[in-house]
């Protein structure tokens, strides 16, 4: 499928397209909440840090202990939602953020909170979420049908920023009438319908044949996928810098309350409001944003909109103009974070969806935790306009990114392929064999040598984000029609995973490099292992460890490397 029908039928479906399945509209519903929430946390937080310091750089941190674990643990977790029941990932998760949030409720109504337990206690609720994330994000795909997927994403931004319009300036009015620790506490309540809606909530999944990874090898796993796939970079790192220079925004919005608008809690709380109810402006209008611009261009204007607007808010002094910049920063900010979500969420394939939207959350999460410290200390140095002003102007400059990174055309959703067959082996394997050498022999006219050369360049990507090392491509001298390409896989089980990783696109790109092969013949592909003395018994008598392993079953379906 081409980009132009995907946007197509994202635009017929609508955005609301994907509440008509019952099991996301449950989620959705019960997150909803959830989110409401967690930003009345954060309003109370935010404002309890104020009347306990008047260092602008502590008020920051309250951001950045919400948001860092987002960025130190979005790997592992992202690892762990895939190697788990993403089910009960998110249930243990969501646990963790309500043991935080009831153990600030307590301490807050005993009057023992400093600005460190604060910070600590967000940490652990940001902790719980960041867990929480690729779980939640990475079984959307087990919700929804895949046509509607980009749908699903846009609504489960609009959840949060429906939370985001209303929680707070519920979150103020709760925190000037009841204090800090009611803000605390309707967190904590409001958690519960999501652990009984995901408690309820009956998950089908096919195991795998193949045994689970460890987690450090799952994360390795991870990063190498990401390395090697140029899309997702670009995405992250067009992801990661918008999370810095904006980060602005919602790291100063107290002290854009307190000392440019001189208000309180309740003018805190509608400020962040107008974000909100911006940013689901922007939501509802993803689906026509993408029908008529590319990616890169509606990144651009979303960044120089932003830009604009974060100067009108350090600019103005009127609490009804610095609402409408905040509205327009809103919409604009929302678009160009659906819009990197989407690109990874379309780019990575099932077997590594977690770790993919961890790396996302990472990048965001990780650049508006280290922009809130550094915009916070500017502030301290410089003043809350000055900072502004200069993150109004990085995000005008950040287009230029688009030069060197630019953004790929996203299209359908590059599924999985087909199961391929275990090779023959008459060798007895354990799981643990290794390292294994495939070396795969192709047979090329001398005149498609470049062509083929080039191919072999994408299939050298392909095969090391899916978990080979060492690869080449060699030509023979004596024969310069013979190209040998070679890998090692680590153990003979990373070799079986290897194969099944493949995507549709993937087996596509390999198919065209054997239809480069000449003559009647094959290509030649040897498996060979590279260390055999742990597959030679020392004695006779000694036991064979692999006639009591139980080698994975080779499936039906056909394959060649």
């Amino acid at each position: 499928m081409t980009e132009q029908p995907q946007r197509q039928t994202f635009a017929a479906d609508g955005v609301t397209a994907p509440l008509r399945h019952p099991v996301f509209r449950r989620i959705w519903l019960a997150s909803l909440l959830s989110n409401l929430g967690l930003l009345i946390q954060g309003v109370g937080a935010a404002w309890a840090m104020t009347q306990m310091t008047s260092s602008a750089d502590k008020v920051a941190l309250v951001q950045t202990a919400l948001m860092l674990p987002i960025m130190l643990i979005s790997m592992p977790a992202g690892a762990i939602a895939d190697m788990y029941d993403r089910r009960i990932v998110a249930l243990v998760s969501l646990s963790i953020a309500l043991t935080g949030a009831t153990a600030l409720s307590v301490l807050a109504w005993l009057g023992l909170v400093t600005p460190e337990i604060l910070l600590t206690f967000c940490f652990v609720v940001g902790s719980g979420m960041a867990l929480f994330g690729p779980a939640w994000q990475s079984s959307v795909t087990e919700q929804v049908p895949t046509e509607t997927l980009p749908s699903a994403v846009a609504l489960n931004g609009i959840s949060y920023n429906i939370a985001r319009s209303f929680g707070p300036a519920i979150g103020g009015i709760v925190v000037a009438s009841a204090g800090a620790v009611a803000a605390f506490a309707a967190n904590a309540v409001l958690y519960i319908p999501l652990l009984v809606v995901l408690f309820l909530w009956r998950r089908t999944s096919a195991p795998s044949r193949l045994p689970r990874e460890r987690l450090n090898r799952a994360m390795v796993s991870g990063v190498r996928y990401i390395a090697n796939s140029p899309s997702i970079r670009i995405v992250l790192g067009r992801t990661l810098v918008t999370g810095l220079i904006g980060g602005s925004v919602s790291a100063l919005m107290p002290l854009v309350a307190r000392d440019l608008l001189h208000g309180g809690a309740q003018t805190y709380g509608i400020m962040l409001g107008a974000f909100g109810m911006g940013a689901i402006i922007g939501a509802l209008n993803i689906a026509e944003v993408r029908k008529r611009m590319s990616g890169e261009a509606a990144v651009r204007a979303c960044t120089l909109c932003m830009g604009g607007a974060i100067i009108a808010v350090a600019l103005s002094g009127e609490p009804v103009l610095t609402a409408a910049a905040l509205v327009v920063a809103g919409a604009v900010w929302m678009l160009a974070v659906a819009l990197f979500n989407i690109g990874v969420q379309l780019s990575a394939p099932r077997w590594v969806a977690g770790r993919s939207l961890a790396a996302f959350q990472a990048s965001i999460a990780g650049g508006i935790a280290i922009g809130s410290w550094g915009w916070g200390r500017l502030t301290d140095a410089a003043g809350v306009e000055t900072a502004l002003l200069v993150s109004g102007a990085l995000m005008f400059a950040s287009p230029l990114f688009g030069l060197w990174l630019r953004m790929p055309p996203v299209g359908a959703r590059n599924e999985d392929a087909e199961v391929l067959a275990d090779p023959e082996v008459r060798l007895m394997l354990t799981g643990r064999s290794g390292p294994l050498v495939v070396e795969i022999e192709y047979r090329v006219d001398q005149d498609n040598a470049r062509a083929f050369h080039s191919v072999m360049q994408e299939v050298q990507l392909s095969r090391q984000r899916n978990g080979a090392y060492g690869w080449s491509i060699a030509r023979d001298i004596a024969d310069p029609e013979l190209w040998t390409e070679r890998y090692h896989c680590p153990t003979w089980l990373d070799y079986l995973r290897q194969r099944n990783r493949s995507t549709q696109s993937d087996r596509a790109l390999h198919q065209r490099a054997q239809s480069f092969h000449l003559g009647p013949d094959p290509v030649r592909i040897r498996r060979m292992l590279e260390r055999p003395f742990g597959s030679v018994r020392w004695k006779e008598d000694t036991p064979d460890r692999a006639a009591r392993e139980v080698l994975p079953i080779a499936t039906a379906a056909g394959g060649s490397t």
